[in-house]
């Protein structure tokens, strides 16, 4: 059973530095895996914000978060991390963290919102 677990979301002022961690379980970063960051703000649609795709590691950013966030992945404590840097007040939203190991989802660049499997989320608010 795969079980992903976030923490490290909360309240900062814009500007600001959080690290959310993703404490990953019962799955296996193999041939075709995705891991990502995707956030929901009220109203809105969910979104990727961060992703790497298993084979080259190669990782893919929003345009709004690219240069201030960092998406990263332990291998050997299986976490997936995103270090997010110069937080701004549209940042605000819920964070959850996905994993995937389609052929479908992995052509597509682990870009979509169709990963299998999700963590319950965890809240980042940003104040001006």
């Amino acid at each position: 059973q795969v079980q992903l677990i976030e923490s490290g979301g909360g309240s900062v002022q814009a500007g600001g530095s959080l690290r959310l961690s993703c404490a990953v379980s019962g799955y296996t970063y193999s041939r075709y895996a995705c891991m990502g960051w995707f956030r929901q703000a009220p109203g809105e649609e969910r979104e990727v914000v961060a992703s790497i795709k298993a084979g080259s590691d190669s990782t893919h950013y929003a345009d709004s978060v690219r240069g201030r966030f960092i998406v990263s992945r332990d291998k050997d404590n299986n976490t997936l991390y995103l270090q997010m840097n110069n937080l701004k007040p549209e940042d605000t939203a819920m964070y959850y963290c996905a994993a995937d190991r389609t052929v479908t989802t992995w052509l597509a660049g682990c870009r979509d919102k169709t990963f299998a499997y999700w963590g319950q989320g965890t809240q980042v608010t940003v104040s001006s």
